[in-house]
């Protein structure tokens, strides 16, 4: 996909898209909406990841905020690190745009955190606090992601070496808990306070997957929560279904 100005669901900060890694993610999500109902996967995110080569080679601009590969995981434990590289390089050589990575494999995170671009937002998705059945996704379980951030905050604040580094990159961590499942109030409050993300962004299942979905009350009470903790919260707009 060339690059694209954002649109549909995407988040309201990001102005731009771009993906150049191709092949199937490899956390079968049940509710991902790259499996599209009506036409099916695209040829593009079907069969062994790999990197889509035009797209290595599109320019992406300046002062821009750019999602990339928001079709798949770039750091799934499928994709080698490789192809990870050469992504990051290639964000690298247009330093002058904010980039944005989202997981459900955050601990991949750790290794690469010295080779992002100077300007750089990690997020990971939380769903719940509780286990998530293989038959809705076998990525790694919620508990993991959540420890791995907590590593990644641990790890940019209190390491000398990269406090030093830091004078050139500017990581923030952010947290996306979509789409929402039922869950336990003060264990993911207290999850979230660990972790201490610069914003979370909320929303609700957009696609009728008939996922476990929390009453409205359980919404509002975490929002209070976060508010506690100091953590601003950025709502998408689907999630009125939930709350109205």
């Amino acid at each position: 996909m060339p690059l694209v100005k954002a649109n549909g669901n995407m988040y309201e900060w990001v102005t731009h898209m771009h993906a150049e890694l191709g092949g199937e993610c490899s956390h079968k999500c049940s509710y991902c909406y790259v499996n599209n109902v009506r036409w099916g996967r695209a040829p593009r995110y079907c069969g062994e990841v790999r990197l889509i080569e035009k797209e290595t080679k599109t320019k992406l601009g300046t002062g821009r905020v750019i999602f990339k590969e928001h079709m798949n995981d770039l750091f799934a434990s499928s994709v080698p690190d490789e192809i990870i590289k050469n992504v990051l390089n290639h964000c690298l050589k247009w330093p002058e745009n904010t980039y944005v990575f989202q997981t459900k494999n955050p601990s991949r995170y750790i290794p690469f955190l010295a080779l992002f671009p100077p300007v750089t937002i990690l997020l990971t998705t939380i769903e719940t606090n509780r286990s998530i059945s293989e038959t809705i996704s076998v990525a790694p379980q919620p508990i993991e992601r959540m420890k791995a951030m907590v590593e990644i905050n641990q790890n940019l604040s209190s390491s000398w070496r990269w406090k030093a580094h830091m004078e050139k990159q500017k990581i923030i961590l952010g947290i996306t808990i979509e789409p929402v499942m039922d869950f336990d109030v003060d264990i993911l409050a207290g999850w979230i306070a660990k972790i201490n993300p610069k914003f979370l962004n909320l929303g609700a299942d957009s696609k009728n997957h008939n996922l476990p979905e929390p009453t409205v009350d359980k919404i509002y009470m975490f929002a209070d929560k976060l508010k506690e903790y100091g953590i601003e919260l950025r709502e998408k707009h689907n999630l009125s279904r939930l709350t109205k």
